[in-house]
């Protein structure tokens, strides 16, 4: 079975829904729409336009508006991959897709998504930063609701009624939870993710995503797999403390592609299956939405 098309076909959908579904980012793969994908590093996002309203004419009616759909095409940065050995010894060939899944399902949830959401939520940042909409704050219970809500003002200042989206650490939505005035303002909502609804605690109704600490930081370094894999936070890296934004602003893309499959007879240098797998993403953020985006970082 040197590189069956069905089995990549099957890895390669199951490991793209994985990360929409495990990933606390992936509810911002939906902002992509119905992107084209070819393979490889660009994708094609569809944008809609429409003309605004016109003065109506008793003679001839309305005036003539157009709606407009055009790609935008972009490049993805971020370009990763691997490559594993399962011993022929270890995997026989009827149990070959069971031993395969459980080691692709491993590496996506305990390797692959943390980084990726480390890699959203850090550029997320600096969009934000370099926008002028980030401040330095050191989360106290007594402080910290009053810091929130002049952020989700400022937002909805600028872009009324959207729906919101706090991304917050565990450690500083302790912190919140902790407020004792939170209490008459906090509630249970559903918050959807590709096709699982996620039970989530809402200020206002305003849905408070949970993120754990080491993919919130400032900086991260990806390493290249010479010598170190993964990713590890730079020394001058400081914690987010929240990220606060419109749910349509970010725009996340994230495509398994060029994934390989080789039985021992096949693969080179060793009696094993050999898997390569190689992961495209990146994201951006809607020029018109930048502006109503807010970032709290540690002090």
């Amino acid at each position: 079975m040197a590189n069956s098309i069905e089995t990549v076909t099957l890895f390669q959908a199951a490991c793209d829904r994985q990360l929409i579904e495990g990933a606390t980012s992936g509810w911002m793969e939906a902002n992509a729409g119905q992107v084209k994908y070819s393979g490889g590093r660009e994708i094609k996002i569809p944008t809609l336009s429409t003309d605004g309203l016109g003065d109506y004419d008793r003679n001839s009616g309305y005036p003539r508006g157009k709606v407009s759909l055009a790609y935008q095409t972009k490049t993805m940065t971020q370009d990763r991959g691997i490559q594993f050995l399962l011993d022929r010894i270890d995997v026989d060939e009827s149990g070959f897709i069971a031993n395969a899944s459980a080691a692709m399902s491993t590496f996506q949830s305990e390797n692959v998504i943390p980084e990726v959401d480390a890699y959203r939520y850090s550029t997320l940042y600096k969009y934000i930063s370099e926008a002028g909409n980030s401040k330095e704050y050191s989360p106290a219970a007594s402080t910290i609701l009053s810091q929130v809500k002049n952020d989700i003002t400022a937002i909805q200042d600028i872009c009324g009624s959207a729906e919101l989206v706090i991304i917050m650490p565990y450690p500083v939505a302790d912190i919140l939870d902790s407020t004792d005035k939170l209490q008459r303002q906090i509630n249970v909502g559903t918050f959807k993710q590709g096709n699982i609804d996620l039970e989530v605690r809402t200020l206002n109704g305003i849905p408070i995503l949970r993120v754990p600490t080491t993919r919130m930081y400032t900086e991260y370094t990806f390493n290249s797999g010479d010598g170190a894999f993964g990713f590890t936070k730079t020394e001058a890296a400081k914690r987010i403390n929240w990220i606060i934004c419109p749910r349509t602003a970010p725009i996340a893309v994230s495509k398994t592609d060029g994934v390989k499959i080789f039985d021992p007879e096949t693969t080179q240098g060793a009696d094993a299956w050999t898997i390569e797998y190689r992961k495209f993403h990146d994201i951006w953020v809607k020029d018109k939405q930048l502006a109503a985006m807010r970032a709290s970082v540690e002090a």
